[in-house]
């Protein structure tokens, strides 16, 4: 096929200069080239495509029905060509994200802002899960890099560590417990609870702690929004299970306390994650490598 399209790329220059010896001046080959490339592409097509004239050649009926269709498809290749280098450019592209709207809106967003005004011919589309969710539509191509909580399965998976997430509880700073008492897991056990549902990765981390030291988790609540947690935490509903660093402001406000606890539940990585045989596009590429170069403060 590759021969043949040389072939074409010659049928075309003939037609067009109407000469074969214009045609072998514009296309840098000798005119002997040109007369048997046409000679061979008649015989592979069983047809005449040229006659000839005092002033060199013209299309025959054939060739001109023959032209029309090679000169749509070398317009195609070439307009191929040039969107290519303009997706290696980045003058065009597009990036899909998988990301929960947590870490979206902690993490992601400054660098979403930088990106797009750098490159704001890239069409950036952002799914929203948690990361089981975000973590299967990267392993069947549907987003290009996803944000997930330390992934289980990542044979097939490179990750660059963003930056680590802690579980805490809190309560609201008026909430009738003692927040300079040093609690146990138990008596963290014992209060009603406010915690994520179940599929949401930070709860199945902290009931796997729980689990491993022999005790089970009871909630009072389960939601399904971060933002429900804390509105009915801030409201003394009870004791929410939270990863500190998405509650910081409320923190800081006092709006939330959090408890001191006689325990220390190991911190988890949110992570970058791309698959790891899987060349990225450009426009992913350079969100990688902008994402990498330029650490979480």
């Amino acid at each position: 096929m590759s021969v043949k399209l040389e072939l074409y790329k010659v049928f075309k220059e003939v037609a067009e200069a109407g000469n074969i010896t214009a045609a072998a001046q514009a296309l840098f080959i000798s005119q002997s080239a040109v007369s048997q490339s046409i000679k061979q592409l008649e015989s592979e097509l069983h047809t005449r495509l040229f006659a000839r004239n005092s002033r060199g050649v013209t299309l025959t009926g054939e060739g001109r029905m023959l032209y029309e269709y090679v000169r749509s498809a070398m317009g195609l290749l070439e307009t191929g060509e040039a969107k290519l280098s303009q997706t290696r450019e980045l003058q065009m592209g597009q990036l899909t994200i998988g990301a929960s709207d947590t870490v979206t809106g902690q993490f992601l967003l400054p660098y979403l802002d930088s990106f797009h005004r750098q490159y704001p011919a890239i069409n950036i589309q952002i799914v929203s899960g948690r990361s089981h969710k975000v973590l299967g539509m990267l392993q069947s191509g549907k987003v290009d890099i996803a944000f997930a909580s330390t992934p289980q399965e990542s044979a097939s998976l490179e990750l660059h560590s963003c930056f680590a997430t802690h579980s805490v509880f809190v309560a609201a700073a008026n909430y009738p417990c003692d927040f300079e008492h040093i609690y146990t897991l138990q008596e963290i056990a014992d209060f009603p609870l406010i915690l994520l549902e179940r599929k949401a990765s930070s709860r199945l981390y902290l009931e796997k702690f729980f689990l491993h030291n022999g005790l089970h988790l009871h909630p009072e609540i389960e939601l399904g929004a971060r933002s429900l947690l804390v509105d009915l935490a801030r409201i003394g509903f009870g004791v929410a299970g939270v990863t500190r660093e998405f509650v910081q402001q409320e923190l800081e406000s006092g709006v939330l306390r959090e408890l001191k606890t006689s325990f220390f539940i190991p911190p988890r990585s949110v992570d970058m994650c791309v698959l790891r045989d899987v060349p990225l596009t450009a426009a992913a590429q350079r969100f990688f490598d902008y994402v990498k170069d330029n650490p979480h403060k």
